[in-house]
């Protein structure tokens, strides 16, 4: 008999925070960490002559305050286009399972085991080599998407962001409408990792969490120094 040979499970960038998303708990696991809606934030280039955009700047602050004070510092608004998005989240999901026989499993927030960052997943496939993110468009913009078939700029930095905190190989971008005719109501893109594309981010990502390292540190000694 072949003796028997135990195999560790692969050690995962993340750890997960169970953790319904938009509940306390959640919006806890969050604060003061870099996620990927606010990836387009932070890789925002800055004009000719000036050191950072005001995006940057602006996330670099609310992180920095939201580890000082330990409170969410962006706005808590919930357009009806957003609020119609986020009803429709799970029939996007059950169309995406239909379309691909992929089962999809939720989880919480993935704080990351190395940096202060972090991702919010719409699901992922088997053991997270694949990502599934969910998009309730407009009308409009669906119609644009199925038009394109290209994934708008601003969600591929998000995807990025998702690979650098995953490890996932593969992303399946998905536009869903339920109003459109059924061959219409989905479009799906999958993108596939690009790992020179996550070693850069990584890079930019870690020197702006220095940053807001930073911020943090020249917060508390203003502190400091009212005590003095």
């Amino acid at each position: 008999m072949s003796p028997l040979v135990l195999v560790s499970p692969p050690v995962r960038p993340f750890t997960v925070v169970d953790a319904l998303q938009r509940s306390p708990a959640w919006v806890t696991a969050r604060l003061g960490k870099l996620t990927s809606s606010r990836a387009v934030d932070m890789l925002s280039e800055p004009r000719s002559g000036t050191a950072e955009t005001a995006g940057r700047r602006h996330l670099r602050v609310q992180l920095a305050l939201e580890r000082v004070t330990g409170r969410p510092q962006d706005a808590d608004y919930v357009s009806r286009a957003m609020q119609q998005g986020i009803d429709r989240e799970p029939r996007a999901r059950e169309a995406y399972e239909l379309l691909t026989g992929h089962l999809v499993t939720q989880t919480g927030f993935l704080a990351s085991t190395t940096h202060a960052a972090g991702a919010s997943l719409d699901g992922h496939v088997g053991d997270v080599e694949g990502l599934v993110e969910l998009k309730c468009p407009l009308a409009a913009t669906h119609l644009e998407y199925l038009q394109t078939g290209v994934v708008p700029l601003a969600y591929q930095k998000q995807l990025v962001h998702l690979f650098w905190i995953t490890g996932a190989r593969w992303c399946d971008w998905l536009s869903f409408h339920p109003e459109f005719p059924a061959g219409l109501q989905v479009k799906l893109v999958r993108v596939v990792r690009d790992d020179a594309a996550v070693a850069t981010y990584a890079q930019i990502a870690t020197i702006f969490l220095a940053q807001v390292d930073a911020e943090v540190a020249a917060i508390n000694t203003l502190q400091c120094q009212e005590g003095a």
